[in-house]
């Protein structure tokens, strides 16, 4: 189970996005999964790629709580976020099935990922190192 968590939370929706768009019609990408009235009168539609995006912004909040672990496995946390977001960068510029709004803003997620993951760790580390000098009294 460590081993699971460890592994970037992106890395499985973009395995599960390439299942979905690969294994499938282009179209069901676009499918409607949910579809509810609001108190407005307006129909809410939720579509796959909807849903993609959902769970691309719960990855990417728990990425940003993992990123606060400044231990000795954080490196390699950023090592295989960075090598996800390229795989997502360059699966986006090949793979025709994944050239929609919503992958991109996907890849732009585990970009955002990759990013605050090294300033939110720099800065823990910096406020860590801060903290033990004014523990010690200097």
């Amino acid at each position: 189970m460590k081993y699971v968590v460890a592994i970037p939370m992106f890395a499985y929706l973009l395995i599960a996005y390439l299942i979905v768009s690969m294994g499938a019609e282009p179209s069901t990408l676009n499918d409607t999964v949910a579809e509810f009235g609001l108190f407005s009168g307006a129909r809410f539609q939720l579509t796959t790629n909807g849903i993609f995006l959902i769970l691309g912004t719960v990855a990417l909040f728990i990425e940003m709580v993992k990123a606060t672990n400044t231990g000795g496995t954080s490196v390699l946390d950023h090592i295989l976020s960075t090598l996800i977001f390229i795989a997502f960068l360059v699966i986006f510029l090949t793979v025709k099935s994944t050239g929609s709004e919503a992958f991109f803003i996907l890849t732009l997620m585990s970009l955002v990922d990759v990013t605050a993951g090294f300033t939110i760790t720099i800065a823990s580390a910096r406020r860590d190192i801060g903290l033990d000098h004014h523990i010690a009294g200097e």
